[in-house]
Formats: C-alpha cells, sequence, structure tokens
C-alpha cells in the first residue's frame, strides 16, 4: 500500500507531466536572472513600496506543491485584502484539487477564476487574448490598491525552464517598465521583470484548454 507521501508524489508527477503537454513557448537564450534588474535589493525594496505591493507586508506564503499556485495565488491576494487564508481553505468544499492539495493536471486560468469567485466571492474577471498595449493599460491599474492581478504565464519564455504558472502581480515601476511578480514558487521568490518580456511568456496557450493565457482581476 503507497504512503501518503508516495501518492502525493506521484499526483505531483502526474501534474507536471500534463503541464508539459504540447508545443515549448520560444526562449531567447538568456535567461532573466542574468537581468541585473531581476532580484535588485534597492528596485526590490522600491516595488514593496507600490501601493498593491505594501498590502503583501512583503509576504508571499509560497505553494504548498508544484501543482498549487493557483490557489497559493488567490490565498495570498485574500491575505493582501486582510482576509486570513490558506490553500486549503481557498479550496475547502471546492471538490478541485482532492489529493491531498494535488491539483492533478494543473489548473487553467478559467478554473482558477472560478475558484476565485466561489472561494473569495469576489468580482472576478478573466482577461486574455490582450494586446501589449492593453496589458500595459492593466499594469498601471495593478497599483491600485482596491483590485489585485494574477497572471497565468509560462516559465520556458523567462527562464528557459518550467511550465505554466500562477502568481500575483505586486504592481508596475512604470519609469523602468518592470513588473513586480509576487512568485508563489519559493524557489524563485518575488521577482522584477520586464513588461514586453512578461507579456510574452503570458501570451502562451495552454494546451489543457486550447486557449490562451492571461490575467484574474479580482476586486
Amino acid at each position: 500500500m503507497f504512503s501518503a507521501v508516495s501518492l502525493i508524489v506521484l499526483a505531483a508527477g502526474a501534474s507536471f507531466a500534463l503541464h508539459r503537454r504540447g508545443p515549448t513557448p520560444a526562449f531567447d537564450g538568456v535567461s532573466i536572472k542574468e537581468s541585473p534588474v531581476y532580484q535588485d535589493t534597492g528596485l526590490l525594496a522600491l516595488a514593496w513600496e507600490l501601493p498593491a505591493a505594501r498590502a503583501f507586508g512583503h509576504r508571499v506564503d509560497p505553494q504548498a506543491n508544484p501543482s498549487s499556485c493557483g490557489p497559493s495565488s488567490l490565498a495570498n491576494v485574500e491575505r493582501s485584502f486582510g482576509v486570513p487564508r490558506s490553500e486549503d481553505s481557498i479550496l475547502h468544499g471546492i471538490g478541485k484539487c482532492w489529493l491531498f492539495g494535488v491539483c492533478l493536471g494543473g489548473l487553467t486560468l478559467d478554473e482558477v477564476a472560478e475558484l476565485a469567485r466561489t472561494s473569495t466571492h469576489r468580482q472576478t474577471t478573466v482577461l486574455r487574448d490582450l494586446s501589449y498595449q492593453q496589458f500595459r493599460e492593466h499594469l498601471s491599474r495593478s497599483n491600485d490598491p482596491t483590485q489585485r492581478y494574477v497572471i497565468n504565464f509560462h516559465r520556458r519564455p523567462l527562464f528557459g525552464e518550467g511550465h505554466g504558472h500562477f502568481s500575483p502581480i505586486g504592481g508596475f515601476i512604470a519609469e523602468r517598465d518592470l513588473v513586480f511578480v509576487l512568485d508563489v514558487n519559493a524557489h524563485y521568490q518575488p521577482f522584477l521583470v520586464d513588461a514586453r518580456r512578461l507579456f510574452d511568456a503570458m501570451n502562451t496557450t495552454d494546451t489543457a484548454s486550447g486557449k490562451k493565457r492571461g490575467l484574474l482581476a479580482l476586486r
């Protein structure tokens, strides 16, 4: 009989495999980790002072397993609104990610949106098939402390590895054209990325849904 840990490992592996299906997005050969702004101490300090980022209190609770970035992002967003939530409480009674919190196959943008509506009762809007200019307009709005954005992107166009992922956006440093991504993966930590590069990572197709990735706007 498999132990609970063995089941979690197998389920997470299955989830990762499903994330890897289909063509891999393009990569220009230079990881954003090589950028001097990626996790620059001074710029990160500036980013944490952005109006919406400040509400997170210099804290991002990491995802519990490789497949739970969507629920983890929602839990962090709720906490930033002053509502203490965890991944488990976000998923409670929903019927998704039923195997020890592992979301078999991961979650699509639409599934995370429905999870947000059901579990947080917030007004949640799916934003996909955006032009770059529309994306930048939403980035400017990400500094509004009354709303939050969660982005669904593919890691490969940024890092040359990885798969589909969700994380909250902490805000936009417009004068430097930098987006503050509050990465819920503890291996990466919050980072700064050029807006165009992040758009290209978002503007990829999720093979599980056959639709483009995108943003969630929550109020």
